[in-house]
Formats: structure tokens, C-alpha cells, sequence
């Protein structure tokens, strides 16, 4: 289709929004895109010849057989941002972010699931490793994992999101950093995770009256440990042993770590060894120097656990470039720590209007779901947003709005709304609305 056949289909085509938005019904068999009326951008053309009869590839022998699959060298670049704010000084203590750009769907590689260690991935035997179930219990337990590999486990697709994500979107930053997707919002991943619900675990050790929370206590070198309630134990919680059908990797808690859907990240303790029932909540280092939320007023709110409602775009966005006007798919992520993603709505104009996306199946509790948009780019400037709202009615707040709530320089729970500015020559630039 020609420039100006396109021109004169496009106003045939069901605007939802500003900013050249189509309603999500042009994604579906039969709809514009099926019927040929939306144009790919120019880059997209095939023009001559598709090459040799016969590539290289189909006269030469290919690669044997290895034991464990790697991706094409071609995609090497495809890779976790790291960031070690100690440097040398504690190389181990630092986080290393999921290229969000470079992936679809809603799994995360193993590869390339994030990782934040305070101290280090510690180096553990499974076979000299333990996990101690004591405290207010009628009888303390020790399981070898051994032991654990000999019941029944469930499967769960959840998402893990460090409470410090999107800190390059916070108030730390008075200016907009430009950087990739990944390196913005990258601390979230989504796996399916098997193991043991830890309710059974506790109703072997018996939990005895007067018990309100759990201590976890991990085995690497921080020592990292936080409170967490019992209602949630005796709930969802899980002893994760495998993820993505393989056991879980050294930097995600190997042998065993504990799994929280919904909840911060830094809660659901990896390299777990001790789980401790007391009355009250400890009160550790990990949960009083950190992962607090400092208000406006000095005073800083504790044990704000569930992950709010969130979303992003992934693309376009920054870390890719547009290839000239025409018809993109805009697509992204959300999630919310407090059930199912209800809606995801989707703005080209900075927020002046919006129009609802598509989304994935299956829209699980705790997991990510993917949603998209058809998009007509006229090659003038816009701004694209995405604004998420979960089924318990929690909406994704702005930028200034979630700031407001918070004092200078906080960097934990942000949600809020990201904006991708872009320009008329197709640059993608991260800013402030």
C-alpha cells in the first residue's frame, strides 16, 4: 500500500485515544491490520530478491549436540544491566537488571531474571544444607533437602519486583535519566516457581498459640532476614525448590528460597536455612535501616509488604528506536501485588486521553500479563503512558502524585506512571509529566 493509500484508509480506521491510538479491536482476525489498511513502517518493506536459492546454512553440517542450551550468539547483546554501587570495594552487593526491551510474553529466562545480593551468591552444597523450623512451634524441625524432594510440591506463575525498581523513576533524580527500559524498570521478573507450600512445613512443626509472624533467615554472607506474618505464611507462601522447571539457579537462592507472591521482593528470602515463629515482628537490620518508607513529615512507614499496582512500556521506549511513521504495536507489563491486572490503559498525548489495551491470557493473581495496542505513528511528537488498574481498584498513580506522598530522595515502592517522550525524528527519551 502506497503512502497515499494509506492516507486515505486511515480515516476509516477506529481511533480510541489521541496521539493516533486505534482501539484494540485492529489486533483481532478481521480487523484493520488483518484487512491490509495500516502500514508498516517504511524500514519494513521487503524490496528485491530474498537472497540464494540456497544459504550457507543449508549446505554446510550444523553445530552437535551440548548439554545445555544457549542462545544464538547473534542475541548476545541481549543481557542483564549491572550496577555495583561499592565497586570494588564489595563487588558482590549491587543488582543486575532484566533487559525488559529486549523480551516478549510474560516468563523471564532464567538467565536473565534479576538479581539484587546484598553481600554476594554464596556457594552452597545442597546436600550439607538444612532448614530449621523453630520458635514457637510444638516441635522444632530440621528438613535436608533431601527431605524436601520428597513431597508433593504445586507450581505457581508469579512475579518478583525488588521494592528499590524504578528508582531511576523516583524523586532521587530532579532530571529524567536516559537509559534503557531495562535499566529504568528492569527489577522485575516473572518465573513459575515449584515447591512446597510452607503451610504444610508448619503444620508438621505445629504452630502454637500466640504466634503472629515468621522470622527468614538466609545462609549468605548478609545475613539477610525479615519479619513476615503468619497469615501470609499459612497463605500462598511457598518453598520454592525449581524455577522454570529447572532447580533454581546459585544468584536466585540455590539450593532453596523462600517465595512471597505479591510481596517485596527482598521478603522472599533466598539461601533460606532458618525460619523462626515468634509473637512479635524482629525488627532486624533489614527491615529497619531498609526497605522503609520515609514520609514528608520524618517519620517512616514499616512492613509495607504488597507490591502496588504497576505498569510500563516497554516498546517503544527508551534502549530502541522508531523506524520512520507508520503502524507499531505498543506493549508492555503490569502487575500489582494485590491480585489480577483489571485494565491497562494506554495515552500518545501525555495523558489528555486514553484508550484501554489488550491483554494476555492468562491474566493470573501475582503475575505479570503483557498488554498491547495498535498504534498509527503520523511522525509527529507524542508522548506515550500507560496507566494500570488492578481488581481491587487501586489505580497507578502519577508521577507527582506518587512523589507527594513521600519525602526527597525516596526510592522504595514506586509506581509511578512512566513516560516515553517521542520526537519527530523517532529519538525515545525518558521525562517527567
Amino acid at each position: 500500500m502506497t503512502s497515499d493509500e494509506m492516507a486515505a484508509r486511515l480515516p476509516d480506521l477506529e481511533r480510541a485515544a489521541g496521539g493516533g491510538l486505534l482501539h484494540r479491536r485492529a489486533l483481532l482476525a478481521g480487523g484493520a491490520l488483518a484487512t491490509g489498511a495500516l502500514a508498516l513502517p517504511s524500514t519494513a518493506a521487503v524490496a528485491g530478491a530474498v537472497g540464494p536459492a540456497q544459504p550457507e546454512s543449508m549446505r554446510t553440517p550444523g553445530a552437535p549436540f551440548r548439554g545445555y542450551g544457549q542462545p544464538s550468539r547473534f542475541e548476545a547483546e541481549v543481557a542483564r544491566g549491572i550496577l555495583k554501587p561499592y565497586g570494588d570495594l564489595s563487588p558482590g552487593a549491587g543488582i543486575s537488571m532484566t533487559p525488559l526491551q529486549n523480551l516478549s510474553g510474560t516468563i523471564t529466562p532464567n538467565g536473565l531474571f534479576f538479581n539484587r545480593s546484598h553481600n554476594g551468591v554464596p556457594d552452597i552444597d545442597p546436600a550439607a544444607h538444612q532448614i530449621l523450623i523453630h520458635g514457637l512451634v510444638e516441635r522444632p524441625l530440621k528438613f535436608s533437602m533431601d527431605a524436601l524432594m520428597r513431597y508433593p510440591m504445586v507450581s505457581q506463575i508469579c512475579f518478583i519486583e525488588c521494592s528499590g525498581n524504578s528508582f531511576f523513576n523516583s524523586n532521587l533524580f530532579p532530571e529524567p535519566m536516559q537509559m534503557p527500559v531495562g535499566m529504568i524498570h528492569g527489577l522485575v521478573s516473572a518465573a513459575e516457581w515449584t515447591g512446597i507450600p510452607l503451610a504444610t512445613l508448619l503444620d508438621e512443626a505445629g504452630v502454637k498459640p500466640g504466634a503472629g509472624w515468621i522470622l527468614a533467615e538466609g545462609a549468605d554472607a548478609a545475613g539477610m532476614s525479615r519479619s513476615i506474618p503468619i497469615d501470609k505464611a499459612l497463605d500462598d507462601a511457598m518453598i520454592a525448590l525449581y524455577q522454570n522447571g529447572e532447580r533454581i539457579r546459585p544468584e536466585q537462592g540455590y539450593p532453596v528460597r523462600l517465595m512471597l507472591p505479591g510481596y517485596e521482593g527482598n521478603m522472599s528470602v533466598k539461601w533460606l536455612r532458618r525460619i523462626k515463629l515468634t509473637a512479635q515482628p524482629t525488627h532486624t537490620k533489614d527491615e529497619t535501616s531498609k526497605y522503609t518508607d520515609l514520609m514528608p513529615d520524618g517519620k517512616s512507614r514499616q512492613f509495607t509488604y504488597p507490591m502496588d499496582v504497576k505498569s510500563v512500556i516497554t516498546r517503544p521506549a527508551t534502549g530502541l528506536a522508531m523506524q520512520g511513521p507508520g503502524f507499531y504495536e505498543v506493549s508492555g507489563l503490569a502487575w500489582t501485588g494485590h491480585g489480577r491486572i483489571a485494565t491497562v490503559e494506554i495515552s500518545a498525548d501525555g495523558g489528555a486521553s486514553w484508550a484501554e489495551a489488550a491483554l494476555s491470557e492468562p491474566n493470573l493473581p501475582h503475575a505479570l500479563v503483557r498488554f498491547s495496542l495498535p498504534w498509527q505513528w503520523e511522525g509527529g511528537p507524542v508522548v506515550l503512558m500507560s496507566r494500570a488498574t488492578d481488581e481491587k481498584g487501586n489505580v497507578q498513580p502519577t508521577r507527582a502524585n506518587w512523589s507527594a506522598q513521600y519525602a526527597a530522595g525516596h526510592l522504595y515502592h514506586c509506581n509511578a506512571i512512566q513516560s516515553w517522550s517521542i520526537a519527530a525524528d523517532g529519538e525515545i527519551k525518558n521525562v517527567y509529566v
